[in-house]
């Protein structure tokens, strides 16, 4: 009876876990280009997977590629994950180009919706061309053509290292999970493409189905090994939680766009300017300061060209710098061209999706000449405008005789009495101009005298 005991709690506890229900499936949607935001979200997304004891992760993904750094945190996360990660290229009309072909190869399972395609896996730099297919050489030319493909003028050295190291790469995913290492590396030197059958008639992927619940189905019972060691799955009728981006995800997506990160540069830059030439208002300090540090914790992510920051940088100093010295508009001019030059180069990547627009720096190019042009115009007006403190008020004043004067006496200039020399005799009650000053002494003459001088 002791013996039984073990036996009983066993199958006691198989009864629990059977009355109890198969875990979950997280299903993860990825869309749009794979950056620092997309990178975060799957991250935690397989963490919570983890804490809440899911059988399985589909990360279901249309996108035409990324950024190399988001991409292999993504597929770190991946081959590090306790719980088994299924891509599911769907739903039909999605694609999973470029960076979503490596992630598909590092997936314990990999399957695609009908009228989806992936590959094209080649990597982009910016400056440097993409290798093309080599030509297909016929006669006397075979023989010369694959020393015409190995000459060093075929291909940037740059560019090759970096083909080399992304053929590499894939080919240890496809060598991992057991997926036809040829076409992976084929997708990279060649940018070639494949439409769902075809990658499952020339075992790319695993499987094809035609939604999530589909490819539940199709997945209950099947064995996968990930980091802990086997699994079998029992899909068929697990509950799937769709887990959608939270606003941390969602805000990281906003700023990590190379384009708001340049206008969070610009509004920083520019309500900082506000605040230290009129202390005392605050909030564009504030808002400023907040707004620039957003945009420079944003470009840290990206992957920016140094020089090209810079040159922004140095644009934005030079245009505020024309409001402060008499520079007749060359600081501004250059800084423009500085900024406009710099704004092209800050994105050191051709990813789609990650460049900032030729009209978005044209518009913030003409904002900034207008703000030049503003505040030039406001400077100018301020100059020929009369002088309303100091000595120089008092000149051109008009004033009352308080008495009689021969050639000195007392008259009230702006509300102030003063002593006051004329080379006339002066009546009281009579007007007079202020031509002079001598320490507390005014010189002054008759009003219509100053007026008959004038006229004549």
């Amino acid at each position: 009876m002791v013996k039984s005991l073990p036996v009983i709690a066993s199958a006691l506890l198989a009864l629990a876990a059977v009355a109890a229900g198969p875990a979950p499936v997280i299903v993860l949607p990825l869309s749009g280009a794979i950056g620092p935001a997309s990178a975060d979200f799957v991250t935690r997304g397989l963490a919570r997977a983890d804490r809440e004891d899911a059988q399985l992760v589909v990360l279901q993904i249309d996108t035409p590629g990324g950024l190399d750094t988001s991409m292999r945190e993504i597929i770190k996360a991946i081959l590090a994950s306790r719980v088994p990660v299924a891509v599911f290229v769907g739903p039909s009309g999605a694609r999973a180009a470029s960076a979503g072909t490596y992630i598909l190869y590092a997936s314990h399972v990999a399957a695609m919706a009908p009228g989806t395609n992936l590959g094209a896996a080649t990597p982009i730099q910016i400056g440097m061309p993409s290798p093309a297919p080599p030509a297909q050489p016929t006669g006397v030319e075979k023989d010369k053509g694959k020393k015409q493909d190995e000459s060093p003028a075929s291909q940037d050295t740059l560019t090759k290292k970096q083909t080399h190291d992304a053929a590499a790469y894939i080919r240890g995913l496809a060598q991992l999970r057991g997926r036809n290492a040829e076409w992976g590396e084929r997708a990279v030197r060649e940018a070639v493409s494949l439409s769902a059958d075809e990658a499952l008639a020339q075992k790319v992927i695993d499987l094809t189905a035609r939604d999530v619940p589909q490819l539940l189905a199709k997945l209950d019972g099947r064995k996968v090994t990930t980091a802990t060691g086997e699994r079998v799955l029992a899909t068929a009728s697990a509950a799937a939680v769709i887990v959608e981006p939270d606003w941390k995800s969602r805000f990281l997506a906003v700023i990590t766009d190379p384009s708001v990160a340049l206008i969070l540069m610009m509004l920083g830059v520019y309500g900082l300017f506000f605040e230290f030439s009129s202390p005392g208002f605050v909030l564009p300090g504030v808002v400023g300061a907040i707004c620039l540090f957003l945009g420079l914790f944003a470009l840290n992510m990206l992957p920016v060209n140094y020089a090209g920051l810079v040159l922004v940088l140095l644009g934005m100093a030079f245009l505020v710098a024309e409001a402060f010295l008499p520079a007749y508009g060359s600081l501004g001019v250059g800084g423009i061209i500085a900024f406009v030059i710099g704004a092209v180069m800050l994105i050191d990547t051709e990813v789609p999706g990650f460049g900032v627009p030729y009209w978005l720096i044209g518009s913030l190019a003409l904002i900034s000449a207008a703000f030049i042009i503003l505040v030039g115009g406001v400077a100018l007006r301020a100059r020929r405008r009369p002088v309303v403190t100091g000595h120089e008020e008092l000149i051109g004043s008009v004033g009352v005789v308080l008495e009689d004067a021969e050639a000195e006496g007392w008259a009230r200039v702006r509300s102030e009495q003063w002593r006051v020399q004329s080379r006339v005799p002066l009546k009281r009650g009579e007007d007079v101009r202020v031509t002079g000053r001598n320490g507390l002494v005014l010189t002054v003459t008759p009003l219509n005298e100053s007026a008959e001088g004038a006229s004549s």
